[in-house]
């Protein structure tokens, strides 16, 4: 490949498992991946370096993989292409183990049919295969084998195969029949069909966002210039994660001054906001206030199953969040929920901004096909970068999220939304190189204007975000 191996990313974090048992996974950020079985150890690995490339493909670059099978571990690096190059590479070492019988010898415990006495004259060499053998063989049916010669004095005998080798379990998922198309319509109809490569696809993007993981996560949505979607995408992450995972979800809209997330999802029963939350925070982090305290503060969207911190909506406008509130705030909604997806203001200098930065564990930089918009992105991406440690981690791992200008569909001609579609294109190609996953979105009325709903989205949008929260959820 004549890659230099310090050049490829290390996230995702990518494991392939083999064992001797038979099966293997593929394990992408926490997620694993059940390998199909196959008859030898060989196909195996080959198997499960199918998965990866697909990752690898996904990514639209290479990727590192640690890998670890019955005869030794190490690295590769593997592209797109299917090529791999080894990083390192470490054998185990060799084990005594039993030797495997014959093809023609009987099993263990099976009784030795007759025992007959070697002659003396005999004992150089017998004949390997004998008129009356062949005659004993049609007869019975059975391969009569001599008894086995005891071991050697001082040498132990070959162990018999354990317990702990060999599984009842079948540990290859069984596929489902289709369900969607004219596949799932035959299988309505009893002809079980398996389903296509879109379905397939549709089924893994909803196992990685219906994954549980370990500790609160937090999702940062930013980008410097307004108008960019970050509200919508805010929205959106939010209804489709909790409504997979069934994890506890909170958007918070952390604009330093005056945020619009309030306007664009429900409210609720008061008018409290993050303000408000940071003043009752001893009482919310004492030990023994009850979960449910949290919703005095926060608004629940009956429909997508997440919760809102809105902003401070004081009219004069006069407070903006510090660092030490952002703190405060993270540290009361984390103990309440696993997943926080922030919405943020255009200021990447402010001080509620830059803390927000030092608490996400996943960046989201949306951006609607245009170019200021894009180029907005691009300079918040290269601010981070700047920054190093934490920040260029985040900027290299981001996923960059391409929407459809909503100009051009509304002029309903041909040329412009061909024009829109090849604009958002070309600015996802501009992205791809940079960030971790790039995922477009098509143009959806549903996000324009007032409350915004997972249910009223087109299914073509729908599918779209799917796949957005999916590369979301595997950075987790």
């Amino acid at each position: 490949m004549g890659l230099n191996p310090t050049e490829v990313l290390a996230f995702p974090r990518i494991q392939a498992i083999v064992r001797d048992n038979g099966t293997a996974d593929v394990v992408v950020a926490g997620n694993s991946r059940t390998v199909a079985p196959a008859r030898s150890l060989q196909q195996l690995r080959e198997n499960a370096l199918a998965l990866v490339v697909g990752e690898a493909r996904t990514l639209n670059r290479p990727v590192r993989v640690a890998i670890d099978d019955p005869e030794g571990h190490g690295e590769l690096i593997v592209s797109p292409d299917g090529s791999t190059e080894s990083v390192s590479y470490t054998p185990k070492p060799a084990r005594r183990r039993a030797e495997a019988p014959t093809a023609t010898a009987a099993p263990v415990a099976a009784a030795v049919i007759e025992t007959v006495p070697v002659e003396p004259a005999q004992s150089q060499a017998a004949p390997a295969d004998t008129t009356a053998d062949r005659e004993a063989t049609a007869t019975t049916g059975t391969t009569m084998t001599p008894a086995p010669a005891a071991a050697p004095a001082g040498e132990e005998a070959p162990a018999g195969r354990s317990l702990k080798e060999t599984s009842f379990l079948v540990s290859a998922p069984v596929l489902e029949p289709a369900t969607q198309g004219w596949r799932g319509a035959l299988t309505r109809l009893g002809f079980r069909m398996d389903p296509s490569p879109g379905e397939m696809a549709e089924r893994e993007d909803i196992r990685t966002v219906s994954q549980h993981w370990p500790g609160p996560r937090t999702v940062a949505v930013v980008n410097r210039k307004g108008g960019a979607n970050k509200t919508p995408t805010v929205v959106m992450l939010s209804a489709i994660l909790a409504r997979y995972s069934g994890a506890a979800t909170v958007a918070w809209d952390n604009n330093e001054s005056q945020g619009t997330l309030g306007w664009r999802t429900e409210k609720g029963a008061h008018d409290n906001s993050v303000l408000d939350l940071i003043d009752a925070s001893r009482t919310l982090l004492s030990p023994g206030t009850n979960a449910a305290e949290i919703a005095r503060f926060v608004h629940h969207q009956s429909s997508d199953k997440f919760d809102v911190l809105r902003s401070d909506e004081n009219e004069e406008g006069d407070h903006e969040v510090t660092a030490e509130e952002v703190d405060i705030a993270h540290q009361v909604l984390t103990r309440y929920y696993r997943l926080v997806v922030m919405d943020s203001g255009n200021t990447a200098r402010a001080a509620n901004w830059r803390r927000m930065i030092d608490h996400t564990d996943q960046l989201v930089v949306p951006v609607t096909a245009i170019e200021d918009r894009a180029e907005a992105a691009r300079l918040t991406l290269q601010t981070l970068e700047s920054r190093g440690g934490h920040d260029a981690d985040l900027a290299r791992g981001a996923v960059v999220i391409v929407s459809e200008s909503t100009d051009a569909r509304r002029s309903m001609s041909g040329d412009a939304l061909k024009r829109a579609r090849d604009e958002a294109q070309r600015i996802a190609d501009g992205f791809t190189p940079y960030v971790r996953a790039v995922v477009r979105i098509p143009y959806d009325p549903a996000l324009v204007n007032g409350p915004i709903r997972y249910e009223a989205l087109q299914p073509a949008t729908r599918r779209a975000w799917l796949a957005a929260a999916a590369a979301v959820a595997t950075g987790f």
